[in-house]
């Protein structure tokens, strides 16, 4: 009779990977941020930067402190530009601090047993056992997204820090860009996601990665700031970027006219620190006056009227940027000049010292060479699910453009854009799907779990994680 009383609370399993006794982490680290959450959440709860500031031989985490003018301190990045962990002793310092800042509380030791009631003199010995009892995950499996060329020893690496340092039950590693297939809802999609550092295209099918097609290129984000940076030292007068931290006061100015505002100073400002600063202003200029022209054609090719879309762009109104000191001015074709690059290898403002831009590295070719590399079969069902992902595709009249592309390289075909309308949603999209992926009741049985990973060792991430 009282077996077939359902369980208690108390008494019902608790190591169900990801159901209601336990939830999931998910982790997403990127070149230019981390987003950490609970997977069933529709955002991340934690979102810090990957930039980190190095000063007196410590390490500053989160955006309030970095931003911090301080002396002689460096702006790091734990990443490569290929979105790869570089150092990874920063990486899992960084990954920690986004998780324990906003969703797993460090545990409060006892009083009793905490040293910091002890005798500072006994201080030194004590502190190791202290460290090893700390592991704020131990309750958590963790779900982590990587790119699609991340190399074995760092996948294998990963799993080690999750079960070996944090001491997480089970875990997952999954590539990024079918988990932004999987938040837009498919399982077979060309995914093209444009981040800070890289844009790539890749082709999914049934939830699998076909490695032939992985396309991806240096024309993202930080490309479309040193685009607009070119632009502001070519213009006549030239730009004088002045980064935010060292406006002290501004009065307000005619457009055109020269700033007038008092500046601070600051001793020994490292060049990364003042260059992660104006990255602020390029970014503010990049989402808020910057506009992919959204076609058709090309920027530079005649239209129907007889003469050029840049001359009708010009006879429209422009739009007004204010700098950091006050100055203001008015972009008209210019603002859309500085991202056509993206789409046509001929309109890139050339960058001093930096390689001249590829036709092979412009989307439209991107995803003609991906969506080549694959079946004949496949390629229809591809291109009627096009996933648009990654914080640069929110540039407005992206995708716009991108459908109008298609439809010139795939004429007579089917085409559907899938790129979510709310911000979040495409910022985040391979968090999101990861989110949803951890939720699944029948994922359940797909983590790798402690025991799993100390009978078969770091090895079996490449046997289960394809």
């Amino acid at each position: 009779m009282a077996s077939s009383q359902p369980l208690t609370s108390s008494v019902q399993p608790t190591d169900v990977y990801g159901g209601d006794e336990v939830s999931a982490i998910i982790l997403d680290p990127g070149y230019s941020s981390v987003r950490a959450g609970f997977a069933g959440e529709d955002a991340p709860k934690s979102f810090i930067s990957s930039y980190y500031g190095f000063h007196n031989d410590r390490q500053i985490f989160g955006d309030d402190d970095t931003h911090n003018p301080l002396p002689g301190m460096e702006i790091r990045n734990p990443m490569s530009k290929d979105g790869v962990v570089e150092d990874w002793d920063v990486a899992k310092s960084l990954w920690h601090y986004s998780i324990t800042s906003r969703l797993v509380p460090m545990k409060q030791t006892d009083p009793r047993t905490n040293g910091l009631n002890d005798d500072t003199k006994d201080m030194d010995v004590e502190m190791e056992g202290t460290e090893e009892e700390e592991k704020p995950l131990e309750e958590h499996p963790l779900l982590m997204t990587e790119t699609a060329w991340n190399p074995s020893k760092n996948r294998e690496k990963s799993i080690e820090i999750a079960m070996e340092e944090w001491g997480c039950p089970a875990f997952w590693l999954q590539r990024n860009s079918v988990l932004a297939a999987f938040a837009a809802g498919k399982a077979t999609a060309l995914v093209v996601d444009v981040g800070a550092t890289i844009t790539s295209v890749v082709c999914i099918h049934d939830g699998l990665i076909l490695k032939k097609s992985i396309q991806k290129s240096p024309l993202a984000g930080n490309w479309v700031s040193s685009q607009i940076r070119a632009l502001w030292n070519t213009s006549e007068p030239k730009i004088d970027l002045i980064p935010h931290f060292m406006i002290a006061a501004k009065t307000p100015v005619d457009a055109g006219a020269p700033a007038q505002a008092t500046y601070q100073k600051f001793e020994n400002i490292t060049d990364s620190f003042r260059t992660r600063e104006e990255e602020r202003v390029l970014t503010e200029f990049k989402e808020s006056v910057v506009q992919v022209w959204p076609g058709p054609g090309r920027l530079s090719s005649p239209n129907p009227a007889g003469t050029t879309n840049v001359d009708y762009v010009k006879a429209q109104p422009g739009r007004v940027f204010e700098f950091p000191n006050g100055a203001n001015q008015m972009w008209n074709v210019e603002r859309m000049n500085v991202v056509e690059g993206l789409w046509d290898e001929k309109a890139a403002i050339p960058i001093p010292g930096e390689p001249a831009v590829t036709k092979g590295q412009t989307i439209p070719e991107m995803i003609k060479a991906s969506v080549n590399a694959v079946d004949m079969d496949l390629r229809a069902a591809l291109l009627q699910n096009v996933v648009v992902t990654g914080g640069t595709t929110l540039i407005n009249g992206f995708t716009d453009r991108l459908n109008q592309e298609l439809l010139n390289m795939y004429p007579g075909t089917r085409i559907k854009i899938n790129a979510a309308g709310l911000t979040t949603e495409r910022r985040f999209g391979s968090w999101i799907g990861g989110s949803i992926l951890g939720s699944l009741g029948t994922f359940h049985q797909m983590w790798i779990s402690k025991k799993e990973y100390e009978e078969f060792g770091a090895g079996v991430v490449e046997k289960r994680c394809k």
